[in-house]
């Protein structure tokens, strides 16, 4: 009874979603092109991708340009230690169903070894817009998918127990762990196992992980877990009775299309396959056309959470099927409300860990300022990330091959948060008095302040009014500031926010990526002869989202306005802050 009065909790709330999605066009707000008018409901399914200069959709280019020069620049050879930060990369940036970027930049092929010897020019091989790239984990959300085909046909149930499926999984303790804790990362099993190194054959590695103990008591943490999908990969085929290339081949990828999109590509295509690792242990050498990740390669290549094959375009494909509700081109392969599901977060218990039912959400380290609680998406260990926007209607695909030539030579984390930030930055805000407002979107470990003149507020009840947009993580906070003493010390000055998603009562600070949505704030000036105000945008060292945008400003007394932002803009001292027309 609670599954069934969870899903018709959950239809009907999709069905809301779409009327209101209806009701905003019928009323002609137009949302394409904006980061500061959310979508309801799926695209239309009749959508499919085509491609698009950026200014066609509403877009600024110049975000989306300086994304590509900051990929292009960890590309080069002295960027980190010496060395590239990864080879090469493809990235595909779409919006409302149209690609308004694809870049391809440095090597598929680039080393001799795993020390990093460059083969000579005319032996590397360049980065095409069709290289095909190992996706490692983002392999687990085709296996979810099909986990999810299998509910919609009745012939899975989400709260059952997986040993009703595979009865040899209820041993040690698993005999309760249902089919919706595989796929939420809450079942408790351990991150892996060394099937590769530890079992001799497949069908011992697969006994390996259907027999293991669970680390933890199923549904009490979430542990981001391989043998989550491994299990659900053997459930897929049980039920079908076909291997698991088969299913995800005739269920996902032919009917939409995706004709670069499989396990243990043919030799033929290997021209076109971006290299991985040297590997030394075990002894396979320069992988290239063959999984990269050990547990899969010895399982046949074909597993649940690893082995697939993919181009940037396919991948932005499978993104634009979901925003549709489950369709693309004609071909359906979810039912919207199946996708829903997908896009809703089962792990409230886990605040950090937000997932639905294989797709994780609201993950700032690689979704940078696409971040929300309904942004869905995945990486993958090869570096791969893939990332879907619903509030946008965005899709940003990056695809590199940063373990070619060794695993040790860095997190890729900036360059995702990177490419999925330019296109956010590259959607408008568009200001809420006049045609400009005051932008700041620095960086990582940066300050950006908007600082007023000295203001004469002699007499009591002086107000600072201003609206801000604030998209930011929860320690990189705006925060208004107020001088005594014409600027040589600062003092915190107390907010109150009003506007979808505000912070109640009164706050010493605004952040937060939840609600894209302008805030109305005002906050007491305090009592003193001449007092400056400023506004500080600080962000710490790691994931950097949007940024913020302030306009409005306005400082009114007993004598009425002391100070109009907008009239006199030229008297600001801005140092991070621009004033822009988006």
């Amino acid at each position: 009874m609670r599954a069934k009065t969870a899903v018709s909790r959950i239809a009907a709330l999709f069905a809301v979603l779409l009327v209101t999605g209806a009701t905003a066009m019928a009323a002609g707000m137009s949302s394409s092109g904006r980061f500061d008018r959310p979508q309801r409901g799926f695209a239309p399914s009749s959508t499919v991708l085509e491609a698009a200069a950026p200014e066609d959709v509403g877009l600024d280019p110049e975000p989306i340009r300086e994304a590509e020069l900051r990929l292009a620049r960890m590309t080069e050879s002295d960027y980190v230690d010496g060395h590239p930060l990864f080879a090469g990369a493809v990235g595909l940036l779409a919006h409302d169903g149209k690609v308004v970027d694809t870049y391809a930049v440095g090597s598929a092929v680039r080393y001799a070894d795993g020390q990093g010897t460059e083969l000579p020019v005319g032996e590397q091989v360049p980065m095409r817009e069709d290289t095909i790239f190992d996706i490692a984990s983002v392999t687990k959300l085709f296996t979810s998918i099909a986990v999810m085909q299998l509910v919609e046909r009745g012939e899975v149930d989400l709260d059952r127990p997986v040993a009703v499926y595979l009865p040899e999984f209820g041993v040690n303790g698993k005999q309760d762990i249902t089919v919706r804790q595989l796929l939420t990362h809450t079942s408790g099993l351990e991150p892996g196992l060394f099937l590769w190194r530890d079992w001799p054959d497949e069908q011992s590695r697969i006994n390996a992980v259907l027999e293991v103990a669970p680390q933890d008591e199923p549904g009490t943490t979430y542990t981001y877990s391989d043998l989550n999908l491994i299990t659900l990969g053997v459930l897929v085929e049980r039920v079908t009775g076909d291997e698991l290339d088969e299913v995800i081949a005739e269920r996902i990828t032919e009917p939409l299309g995706m004709k670069d999109t499989e396990f243990n590509p043919p030799a033929e295509k290997l021209d076109r396959i971006a290299a991985t690792e040297f590997q030394e242990q075990p002894p396979r050498g320069l992988v290239r056309g063959e999984v990269h990740d050990e547990n899969a390669w010895s399982l046949g290549g074909v597993a649940g959470h690893a082995g697939l094959f993919s181009t940037a375009r396919d991948l932005g494909v499978l993104a634009q099927a979901l925003l549709n509700g489950g369709a693309y081109d004609g071909e359906r392969i979810l039912r919207p409300s199946t996708v829903l599901q997908l896009f809703t977060n089962y792990n409230s218990a886990f605040p950090d860990d937000a997932h639905g039912l294989g797709f994780e959400l609201d993950q700032i380290w690689y979704m940078g300022g696409l971040t929300s609680p309904s942004t869905a998406g995945h990486t993958g260990y090869t570096g791969t990330s893939f990332v879907i926007d619903r509030q946008s209607r965005s899709v940003a695909v990056l695809l590199t091959n940063r373990v070619h030539p060794s695993r040790s030579w860095g997190s890729i984390n900036p360059a995702r948060q990177v490419w999925a930030t330019g296109l956010a930055r590259a959607l408008a805000v568009e200001p809420t008095h006049g045609r400009r407002a005051w932008s700041s979107f620095i960086g990582d470990d940066a300050t950006a302040t908007l600082t007023t003149p000295d203001l004469n507020v002699r007499g009591r009840g002086a107000v600072v009014s201003f609206d801000a947009f604030v998209n930011t993580e929860p320690s990189d906070q705006l925060v208004l500031e107020a001088s005594t003493d014409r600027g040589r010390t600062w003092a915190t000055v107390p907010v109150r926010a009003r506007g979808a998603g505000a912070p109640r009562g009164e706050v010493e600070g605004l952040s937060g990526t939840e609600d894209r949505a302008w805030w109305s704030v005002r906050a007491m000036v305090p009592q003193a002869e001449v007092v400056t105000l400023r506004w500080r945008f600080t962000t710490d060292g790691d994931y950097t989202a949007r940024g913020v945008v302030v306009d409005g400003i306005r400082v009114s007394g007993d004598r009425g306005v002391l100070f109009d932002g907008e009239r006199h803009s030229q008297r600001f001292d801005a140092q991070g802050f621009t004033l822009t027309d988006r």
